[in-house]
């Protein structure tokens, strides 16, 4: 077996991000090295949910999707752009790691899920790249003699469904600019949505399926962008307002957080968690 498929992290790794030693979690241990046998889990459970065979992506598709987007890049070190999850659970072997910041692009919560934090009748929302301003992200190097393999595990945790496209970006580091693949949120998906803050808010603060609630998703990446030391405005003001209104969905029965909710036509309603609520049913208004 290579080497580098059995090792830690390397210290070196590490030499432009000292703060992040021992907080990047190792390959080894991360759940989403994702592999064939895993997608025969899921597409299992699939089954027995009653979802359709074409779930999700066929893995011929997302390989198409992966040779297209490395032809020719195979035989060279591999930059990484992370803006989500990825940053501090890359589930790859890098060898280097840097702080970057893609002109042009900022993180935005535009694709909807219906599996996983979401389900058909509380859909969620994930983050996505998304055209205009800017956005802190970290930048991992994949050495060439990885690449195929690593690249292989990363587009079958990133690739199951539509919604994402591989792109090569140009960032700014402090060490001068970078070429790196990013998968940027697909305006042509049948996922994509566009909503404001509050309309956001509201489907993460109510998005729940079988992995857990969608606003533990958006925790976990407010609480990444703090450990990191990166600052998005939009991401905390978003965290906050979502938080809003799983408080007052909690309460129900009341008035909370200057917004006066009832709920009509709601079968049941766990108060003590996870809300199994129909969007639809809800109406919320300011409170006057």
């Amino acid at each position: 077996m290579l080497k580098w498929l059995v090792t830690l992290l390397p210290t070196d790794a590490f030499a432009h991000v000292p703060h992040l030693m021992g907080k990047i979690i190792e390959p080894g241990q991360s759940t989403f090295r994702i592999t064939r046998a895993k997608y025969d889990e899921w597409d299992g459970a699939a089954r027995a949910a009653g979802r359709p065979e074409n779930w999700r992506r066929s893995h011929e598709d997302r390989e198409a999707t992966r040779v297209a987007a490395l032809t020719g890049r195979l035989n060279w070190d591999l930059w990484v752009f992370a803006y989500g999850s990825l940053m501090l659970d890359p589930a790859i072997h890098i060898v280097e790691i840097r702080p970057a910041t893609p002109q042009g692009y900022h993180r935005s919560f535009c694709l909807k899920i219906e599996i996983g934090r979401g389900s058909p009748e509380n859909p969620g929302l994930v983050a996505g790249l998304r055209e205009g301003g800017q956005c802190q992200g970290l930048l991992f190097r994949v050495p060439a003699s990885a690449v195929d393999r690593e690249t292989d595990i990363m587009w079958m945790r990133e690739i199951v469904f539509d919604g994402y496209v591989p792109a090569f970006l140009h960032l700014e580091t402090n060490l001068g600019r970078l070429e790196a693949r990013a998968f940027i949120a697909d305006r042509a998906s049948s996922r994509w949505v566009d909503l404001n803050e509050e309309a956001t808010a509201r489907m993460i603060a109510t998005g729940t399926g079988i992995v857990g609630s969608n606003l533990e998703y958006l925790d976990k990446l407010h609480e990444q962008l703090s450990l990191l030391g990166f600052d998005d405005p939009a991401i905390k003001a978003l965290h906050r307002r979502a938080h809003s209104l799983s408080d007052c969905l909690c309460q129900l029965k009341g008035n909370c957080c200057g917004i006066a909710i009832t709920a009509a036509g709601v079968n049941s309603v766990n108060l003590r968690g996870s809300l199994p609520l129909h969007r639809d049913n809800l109406v919320m208004r300011k409170r006057e």
